[in-house]
């Protein structure tokens, strides 16, 4: 018997209805975050402040959480994501917990698998094992990690390894097991980076889709996944992600100042090779700019939903109703911490979101 549709765990009575009602009831609404660091605040409370806001999340009723992975990175804390999780599993009761994602090309799968199956066993139901094949940002780090850039074209192989030693047929490493993963199932999610979306689609899984380059490419690769989705014990169907960036505030202006510190991140980091912690928005003033960094800077601000919440209300509905995308995966940071989180409720709020029971 194949193992319920990914991530349909019960826990949540989570479905989202848009306050227009265009959203179907099918679709979720989750959250996915990348533990930045704020100046003047230390990366350990970066870390305390995302279990935190995972247990907030919990209460408003997003359907799952997940964290990412980054090396050496001055403005992001999360480098160990399987770790985070655990945490984040530990510490609320009801939402799922997972990655978004792990990167197999620095890891090998049976340490993926082992460490997923201690996950899945202490929280059996809520764990997602979200897994992409990005590299690392330099050569620094990718030799720091033991992997070259041609370690991601092996992802495939990987990926079959890992979800071989769930299911009993891995088959590359005869008499070894990934205990205790063996008969245990952590939802898989493959994050569509280069031919990620093709290797979901051969290996039947979930998949996880940004509009990083535009909307028509974005809705191109959801196009082709779906043609070549083969079912397999994991997911009898297609089932598509879509992850974007969302602010939410009372003026469209004050929800794209929410926007802007992570852009001027986004502008160092391509300027001059390194993604600082968030600053308050005011320091981080356009006129300022070199040519090339307001270049980057304004490349960073575009493709994103922000508003009220009738502006954001009508975009959601929009983007689901083009892509039929069966949830949408939230991420948005700003300085302010509590205004992150109001663009949060602000965002429950339209969707419709159900908390569980006793919250």
């Amino acid at each position: 018997m194949k193992p319920p549709h990914p991530g349909r765990s019960g826990n949540f009575a989570c479905a989202c209805v848009l306050h227009r009602g265009v959203i179907a009831d099918s679709t979720r609404l989750s959250v996915l975050d990348r533990s930045s660091n704020r100046a003047g605040t230390s990366q350990p409370r970066a870390l305390r402040d995302t279990v935190r806001f995972a247990r907030q999340a919990e209460a408003l009723g997003y359907h799952r959480f997940w964290v990412s992975e980054h090396h050496s990175v001055p403005g992001v804390a999360g480098t160990a994501p399987t770790v985070l999780t655990a945490a984040i599993a530990a510490a609320t009761d009801r939402i799922r917990a997972g990655t978004g994602g792990v990167m197999l090309p620095n890891h090998r799968p049976l340490v993926v698998a082992e460490q997923f199956g201690v996950l899945e066993s202490l929280h059996p139901g809520r764990i997602d094992m979200g897994l992409g094949r990005s590299l690392a940002f330099t050569g620094g780090i990718r030799r720091a990690l033991g992997t070259s850039k041609d370690d991601a074209e092996g992802f495939g192989a990987q990926l079959a390894e890992l979800l071989g030693y769930f299911t009993g047929e891995q088959d590359v490493h005869p008499n070894v097991h990934a205990n205790p993963a063996d008969g245990l199932r952590p939802a898989p999610f493959v994050l569509a980076t280069g031919s990620g979306a093709e290797t979901a689609a051969e290996a039947g899984l979930p998949v996880v889709v940004a509009p990083v380059r535009g909307e028509d490419e974005m809705l191109r690769v959801i196009g082709r996944y779906r043609e070549r989705f083969r079912p397999s014990a994991w997911a009898d169907r297609p089932y598509v992600v879509v992850s974007g960036t969302v602010a939410v505030a009372d003026t469209d202006a004050r929800a794209r100042e929410l926007l802007v510190p992570e852009a001027w991140a986004h502008a160092q980091a391509r300027t001059r090779g390194v993604f600082p912690p968030l600053e308050p928005p005011e320091r981080s003033d356009p006129a300022g700019m070199s040519p090339r960094e307001r270049e980057r800077f304004d490349e960073a601000m575009r493709g994103h939903i922000h508003g009220t919440e009738d502006t954001v209300g009508a975009a959601l509905e929009g983007l689901v109703s083009r892509t039929g995308a069966d949830e949408v995966l939230v991420t948005m940071s700003t300085f302010d911490r509590e205004e992150m989180l109001d663009s949060y409720r602000r965002l429950a709020r339209v969707a419709g979101l159900t908390a569980p029971a006793g919250q």
